[in-house]
């Protein structure tokens, strides 16, 4: 069974997987946020694929879906950093293969037993941590 907190760690190493795949696929792209900028230069599409990913830009964001439908949506703040509510962590639950649907108040918890990995960046808004290798083996629950 997945835990809220499992959900969470899921979303970010996902976030992390779509990134690394947009750099596979555009190696001119220095972080996810850049392809903002490539659509409203018009050098890509607002919808189609990167990598493994389908993507669809949306106002200050983007929706990317894998291959087995798990929908990873981010939006970005004004200065690049990849950026995600309580909203888009229950979409991703809803679309994992094992659907889960937790409460906002679970889902908080989560984010909250998650920091300093996460960070509430304005109420509402997560980012992720600088240094998310230590802040995630900080956050292990021994067994």
């Amino acid at each position: 069974m997945t835990t809220t907190r499992d959900l969470v760690v899921g979303y970010v190493d996902a976030l992390d997987a779509v990134a690394e795949a947009a750099r596979t696929a555009i190696p001119s792209l220095d972080r996810l946020a850049d392809v903002l900028g490539l659509v409203r230069s018009r050098r890509i599409s607002r919808s189609g694929e990167i990598g493994t990913y389908s993507y669809g830009v949306h106002g200050a964001g983007c929706l990317f879906i894998s291959h087995n439908s798990i929908e990873i949506d981010v939006d970005f703040a004004a200065d690049g950093t990849e950026i995600f509510d309580l909203w888009r962590l229950r979409r991703f639950g809803q679309s994992l293969p094992d659907p889960v649907a937790p409460t906002d108040q679970d889902l908080r918890s989560a984010v909250e037993s998650l920091q300093p990995l996460l960070a509430e960046v304005r109420p509402g808004w997560f980012s992720v941590g600088e240094d998310k290798a230590s802040a995630r083996d900080r956050t292990v629950t021994p067994t």
